[in-house]
């Protein structure tokens, strides 16, 4: 079973003080979860931590989440400077734009890793199209408005509100699908690597796309900086299958979203038994929103479903195995990977995909 979480390291509505600034402008929130979407706090990371280091398989291993990080944020003070005419970015390495306060978060995220319970990836530079937001900047109407607006609130953007911002490798506005081209992807693919590097301390081995919006160009600047797995989103429980670059895909099959939708215990078991028995992995998807809780707790329903979730999963399989991305890709190419105990072995069969019905 694999844990994978986007979005960590965004920064969205900032916190109180942002939000009723947004509403002083006239914008109406609270009729959409991710109007709540603001950024984890040490104290959220912390609480993770905790209950996944409670969670054992049976080697005797935590459970695992794999963490995917935006490297970068919008810098609110030199867009302001600019007038709110130009895109400026401040990488994680740098800290936390404008006024966003985290005390000891990134110490938190640290302390995961160190334990074993969190697995940092990468998502990418930016989550939104940067082509897309400059279009909308050089424009008069209400596109730009709304983005001038959030920004002197100190909020990027809030998707649901704004689609046209797209995904950091798709353009909606663009013909042809919207995927930017190879060359503009794979420069901001080696920056937010980079960024990723220096940061962890660590090259980023598995990545997956904001928005799952990727395609050959994107996996082919990934297989460059080094990536080995790549994250596809929700939909059927396909097996792990490796591309022309040798990278390892894996989809995520069962969708644990509090923030959205809860659903009981019993039916992600089933979720999970289904997947068991067709030889794939149990691939959990559960977004950062769901651990947070400055502007909105979402963070109590979440633990407590993951909580009675994992509970379950093992005392229904005793020979449950929680993993992370590179393990996986252990798994697939050599069979076996490493856990506390030493070396697991894992059966693995070759699946034909061109005869599956």
């Amino acid at each position: 079973m694999l844990l994978q979480s986007d979005d960590w390291g965004r920064v969205g509505v900032r916190d109180k003080e942002g939000y009723e600034l947004l509403r002083a402008e006239g914008v109406r929130l609270g009729e959409h979860p991710y109007d709540f979407y603001t950024l984890e706090t040490a104290e959220d990371v912390t609480a993770i931590h905790e209950l996944l280091k409670r969670h054992r398989d049976s080697t005797g291993r935590s459970a695992c989440m794999g963490m995917n990080f935006v490297m970068a944020n919008l810098d609110f003070k030199k867009i302001s400077k600019s007038g709110f005419r130009d895109i400026s970015l401040m990488p994680l390495t740098d800290g936390l734009p404008g006024n966003w306060k985290r005390e000891g978060l990134f110490e938190a995220y640290r302390s995961g890793i160190e334990d074993g319970v969190f697995s940092p990836s990468l998502h990418g530079l930016t989550h939104f199209c940067q082509l897309a937001i400059e279009h909308a900047l050089g424009k008069s109407n209400p596109q730009s408005h709304l983005l001038r607006t959030l920004w002197r609130a100190e909020t990027p953007y809030i998707y649901w509100r704004m689609p046209w911002v797209g995904y950091e490798y798709n353009n909606p506005e663009k013909p042809r699908q919207g995927f930017l081209s190879a060359e503009l992807q794979a420069k901001g693919i080696k920056e937010a690597a980079g960024i990723f590097k220096k940061f962890f301390s660590r090259a980023a081995t598995s990545a997956c796309a904001p928005g799952y919006r990727a395609n050959s160009d994107t996996h082919k600047a990934w297989a460059g900086q080094g990536i080995r797995v790549v994250q596809n989103g929700s939909g059927s429980p396909l097996p792990p299958h490796m591309d022309a670059f040798e990278m390892l895909h894996l989809h995520r099959t069962i969708d644990i979203e509090p923030s959205q939708k809860d659903l009981p215990v019993e039916k992600y078991i089933q979720l999970a038994e289904g997947c068991f028995a067709r030889g794939v992995p149990a691939i959990i998807s559960v977004h950062a929103i769901n651990f947070h809780s400055s502007l909105k707790d979402f963070r109590s329903a979440t633990l407590y479903s993951l909580d009675e979730f994992l509970t379950a999963l093992e005392r229904k399989f005793p020979n449950l195995l929680y993993v992370h991305d590179m393990d996986a890709y252990d798994i697939v190419s050599r069979g076996k990977f490493r856990s506390v105990g030493g070396t697991v072995s894992v059966g693995v069969r070759s699946v034909d995909m061109s005869v599956r019905s």
